[in-house]
C-alpha cells in the first residue's frame, strides 16, 4: 500500500477535514483506554471483530473479483441504508483506494466502514440504521476510535510522534522508545510527522493480524 491520500499541494482534503472534526467531537466524550498495554490486550478481540467484515465484503463484491468497485460500493451503501451524498461516496472511495486500482480490497473496506462509523456519529437517524445493518461491528469500530482518541493526547484530531512515544513510554516496557518510533513510522505514510485517523486504521489492521496477502491465500484455499 502507498501513502495517505492528500491533495497534490499537500493541503488536507474536504473528507480529511471532516474526519478530524469527527474525531475531535468524539474526543470530547473522553476515552476508556488507560494505557497502551490495555490496547494491546484488545488485539485478539479486535482481530476477530474485523474478520466479521469478511462476509459483508464478500456479499458486496458481487463479481467475486476480490475488490469492490464504485458501483458495488454504492449498492453496499444503499442496502445498508447508509445515506451519504454521491460526492461523499466518491471521496471515501478515493481516500480508501490506496493502491489506486479502482477497487476496494478487504483491508481498504474495513478502513472505509470504520470511517463511515466515525462520520455518522452526529446523525441519530443514521446511527439507528447502522445498528440494524451491522450491529456486530459497532463495538469493534468504537474500540478503534477510542484507541485513536487515547493516543491523540492534545485532541487536535491527529497523533504526533511525541504523543505516540509518551503513550508507549507509560507502558513501562523495555525499549519502549524504539517500539514507539517503529509503530509511528508504520502509521506515518506521508512522513509529515503527524498521523490522521485513516493512516492509523491501515496500520492498526496490520498490527492485529489482518493481512491482504493472507486473505488472498484464504480465498485460494476455498477455491
Amino acid at each position: 500500500m502507498g501513502g495517505a491520500v492528500t491533495k497534490p499541494d499537500g493541503q488536507e482534503t474536504k473528507l480529511e477535514a471532516k474526519i478530524i472534526e469527527a474525531v475531535q467531537r468524539r474526543a470530547s466524550r473522553g476515552t476508556t483506554m488507560k494505557s497502551f498495554n490495555s490496547i494491546v490486550l484488545k488485539f485478539p478481540k479486535i482481530d476477530e471483530g474485523l474478520r466479521n467484515c469478511k462476509a459483508i465484503f464478500q456479499e458486496f463484491d458481487e463479481d467475486s473479483s476480490g475488490s469492490i468497485d464504485h458501483t458495488e460500493l454504492k449498492n453496499c451503501f444503499r442496502k445498508l441504508e447508509i445515506s451519504f451524498e454521491e460526492d461523499e461516496i466518491n471521496d471515501l472511495f478515493e481516500a480508501c483506494d490506496i493502491n489506486e486500482d479502482m477497487g476496494i480490497t478487504f483491508t481498504e473496506f474495513i478502513v472505509l466502514l470504520c470511517l463511515v462509523y466515525l462520520l455518522k456519529d452526529d446523525s441519530s437517524t443514521l446511527q439507528k440504521k447502522w445498528r440494524l445493518g451491522m450491529p456486530k461491528l459497532e463495538p469493534t469500530f468504537e474500540t478503534l476510535v477510542d484507541t485513536f482518541v487515547f493516543l491523540d493526547e492534545n485532541k487536535d484530531g491527529l497523533v504526533s510522534r511525541e504523543e505516540m512515544v509518551r503513550a508507549i513510554d507509560e507502558s513501562g516496557e523495555r525499549s519502549s522508545g524504539r517500539i514507539a518510533m517503529k509503530r509511528f513510522e508504520e502509521m506515518d505514510w506521508d512522513k509529515n510527522g503527524m498521523v490522521n485517523f485513516k493512516e492509523f486504521l491501515f496500520a492498526f489492521t496490520q498490527w492485529v493480524g489482518i493481512d491482504e496477502s493472507e486473505e488472498d491465500d484464504d480465498d485460494d484455499n476455498k477455491a
